[in-house]
């Protein structure tokens, strides 16, 4: 196998635990499960599809980033379900603002710009628990649909870079042909 042919492989497969996305995940199912818990009334279906759709988001991340040792094509998949899923629990905070007539924050709130760098500065979870632990409901789904689209524009990114690599190398197939090929090349006794 060449030099460039492992740097590939090494490269193709992070470990999630230190992509910022994921753990950013981690903390939003984390702020996600306990507004569930404090602000909705036990029974609401609207509670298993939150914590689901931010458990999905994490799970697929963590899934798709194993799969890329494999198949970089189902990474890939993976990776955009878990965008749609938090893109759904975005969703889910907006309609519980909309619907309790509270404040959507954008750039014309005076707390906006401070919670966005807050977002953008932290991406593990208990930073964000001590805060929620101080926020009433509104504070904090505005909060989370923060948190939600940081992780999407991340992923989004992050997607780009890997779809990129696959249009350039190819996955694992292509390359274990290269590799194939090249060791036929270099060993034609074989």
């Amino acid at each position: 196998m060449s030099k460039n042919t492992t740097h590939y492989f090494v490269q193709s497969v992070p470990n999630y635990k230190e992509l910022l996305f994921y753990r950013k995940s981690v903390a939003l199912y984390d702020v996600t499960f306990d507004f569930c818990e404090r602000f909705l009334t036990k029974g609401d279906r609207t509670i298993d599809q939150m914590i689901q759709a931010a458990r999905s988001g994490k799970q697929n991340i963590i899934e798709g980033s194993e799969a890329a040792a494999t198949s970089s094509e189902t990474e890939i998949k993976l990776l955009n379900v878990a965008r749609a899923s938090l893109k759904e629990l975005q969703a889910d905070f907006e309609d519980y603002l909309r619907a309790r007539k509270m404040a959507a924050w954008n750039e014309k709130h005076p707390r906006y710009e401070a919670l966005r760098k807050f977002c953008r500065e932290t991406n593990d979870s208990e930073p964000f628990m001590v805060q929620v632990a101080k926020m009433n409901d509104e504070e904090i789904a505005n909060m989370a649909i923060t948190m939600c689209h940081q992780v999407d524009v991340m992923m989004n990114k992050y997607i780009g870079v890997k779809e990129q690599v696959f249009v350039e190398n190819g996955g694992i197939r292509e390359a274990m042909t290269r590799a194939r090929l090249q060791y036929r090349n270099t060993h034609p006794e074989s």
